[in-house]
């Protein structure tokens, strides 16, 4: 039997169709003042209800066409974990332009390397946070977006639903800043995460632990929850990880949604009685067994792990209807098609290993690569989208993740390239060569290793120093290892997988 499972078609997407008006409208409609937002702290919540978010996000709408902005442009968003920062994302989208949302933490560095790939025609920027220098467009403020709650609602802009409508900009394996570009259609693949792993209802509070500009965070904890009708609930700007569990009580989360280091973080402290909660769901990371079985023994509920990445979401998981067998990732969605393929491109055979792959059909994969024709074929093998996750399937058709084909590190749910931080970090002086590579420090726990070449040692603060100043928090290594010299490969290239034999022993 072939390591291919076919689970498709899902239903194809109504046209005209607008992403933003199908997470907001219906939900709106039926529950105008039901909770759609709840942002929360020890302190309390801002709440937002479903009238008051429409209302916000179809001004935004209005107010961005009043900047002289047409449909197609693109808006760079510069926000923190702040109302504004769905308002925009939404906003734009509703309006027919193209929003790209970004972390807070970019340096000035990072955030104008991809002001460049993304050629916004306006950024919309919070307090204090990095902007692309030269700036490239006109910059308008988050109150001034808040602000135009009030202007009468933009036109739905409705339109094919495999023209673009949002972009995420990653880490690439070159190095170099990538733009995903994904259709309005994406949002209505995100049903097949509904049923096949998030399992969130109309009745539901879901509280997701990310920053609002990770898709996982901008899908799973906002736009699918709005999408059914639930309540959305994020922590406020400066709420720790160890607050997350009185919060769930307070505020009867039914849904919690976050990667494996925050269930970690989470379970150093007492966890207390969560009678509301159904389930746990987890993505962007692997979470090792031994986090998962001290979830469930101090919560007496299951935690549903997903497969994805930016430029498919999620894929493969399991679910409370269908829980993952202990060892794998979970099972296909319902309505997609994957495959696992060997070197010629072809399904191999059930429990060999080979690379995980995405029908090109399904209508959650990513449009392209914006500007980067070259680098969106490179992805594809004939109808293939091939995600360069390893993996094998078994007899029963679950699917068992065995890593990376490539160097691409995983850092707190994020993919990060080699690249990128090993240029950043080469520009300190004193460092003749540099590698990074990801390290297991403790079991479940990984962290970026830099590995480097200089006459003398460099003090950890300094290179520490330099690597903050150049580098969002999640690319930054913490761990500092000098060496005498790099291992090579028979064609001299850097042998990264090679590098965790130079550790100190013990």
């Amino acid at each position: 039997m072939l390591s291919e499972i076919d689970l498709s078609p899902w239903p194809p997407c109504p046209a005209p169709f607008n992403m933003a008006r199908h997470v907001l409208e219906a939900s709106a409609a039926r529950f105008p003042d039901r909770m759609a937002l709840q942002i929360i702290s020890p302190r309390g919540a801002e709440r937002w209800s479903y009238a008051r978010l429409v209302a916000a996000v179809r001004g935004c709408g209005t107010g961005f066409l009043a900047q002289g902005l047409r449909p197609g442009d693109r808006v760079l968003l510069r926000l923190g974990n702040e109302v504004a920062f769905p308002v925009a994302f939404l906003g734009a989208i509703a309006a027919g332009l193209v929003p790209v949302p970004t972390s807070a933490a970019l340096t000035v560095a990072e955030v104008s390397r991809m002001a460049a790939v993304v050629a916004p025609a306006l950024i919309v920027a919070g307090d204090g946070v990095a902007l692309p220098e030269p700036l490239p467009c006109p910059v308008v403020t988050a109150a001034e977006v808040m602000g135009w709650e009030g202007l009468a609602p933009c036109a739905w802009d409705m339109g094919d639903p495999g023209r673009l409508a949002y972009a995420v900009v990653t880490s690439g394996t070159s190095g170099r800043a990538q733009a995903v570009g994904h259709g309005h259609r994406a949002i209505w693949a995100r049903g097949m995460m509904h049923r096949g792993w998030e399992g969130i209802t109309e009745a539901d509070r879901v509280l997701h632990a990310g920053a609002f500009n990770w898709t996982y965070t901008l899908g799973t904890g906002l736009m699918d929850p709005w999408t059914v009708g639930a309540v959305a609930m994020v922590p406020a700007a400066g709420v720790g990880v160890e607050a997350l569990p009185l919060l769930m009580k307070r505020f009867d989360v039914t849904v919690f949604a976050a990667a494996q280091g925050v269930y970690r973080q989470m379970l150093r402290g007492a966890m207390p009685a969560l009678p509301k909660l159904r389930h746990g769901l987890s993505a962007g990371e692997a979470m090792g067994a031994e986090v998962r079985a001290a979830w469930e023994a101090a919560t007496g509920r299951a935690v549903h792990e997903a497969l994805g990445m930016t430029e498919v979401s999620t894929y493969v998981s399991g679910c409370a209807e269908r829980p993952a067998l202990p060892g794998t990732a979970g099972w296909v969605q319902p309505g997609r098609r994957v495959a696992v393929l060997g070197e010629d491109g072809a399904p191999v055979a059930r429990g060999v290993q080979g690379v995980l792959a995405v029908h090109r059909g399904d209508p959650g994969v990513m449009l392209g690569y914006l500007g980067d024709a070259a680098g969106t074929a490179a992805r594809y093998r004939g109808d293939w989208f091939v995600t360069g996750d390893l993996a094998e399937i078994t007899a029963e058709g679950a699917v068992v993740y065995r890593g990376r084909a490539d160097d691409l590190m995983n850092a707190g749910g994020f993919r990060v390239s080699p690249l990128e931080v090993e240029g950043a970090m080469a520009s300190l002086p004193g460092i003749a060569e540099c590698a990074v590579t990801e390290v297991e420090v403790k079991a479940g726990v990984r962290v970026i290793g830099f590995f480097y070449v200089s006459d003398t040692p460099i003090p950890e603060a300094e290179l520490a120093a330099h690597a903050e100043a150049h580098l969002a928090r999640w690319k930054q290594p913490r761990l500092w290892v000098r060496v005498d010299a790099l291992p090579r490969s028979a064609n001299n290239k850097i042998n990264r997988r090679a590098l965790t034999g130079l550790l100190p022993k013990g």
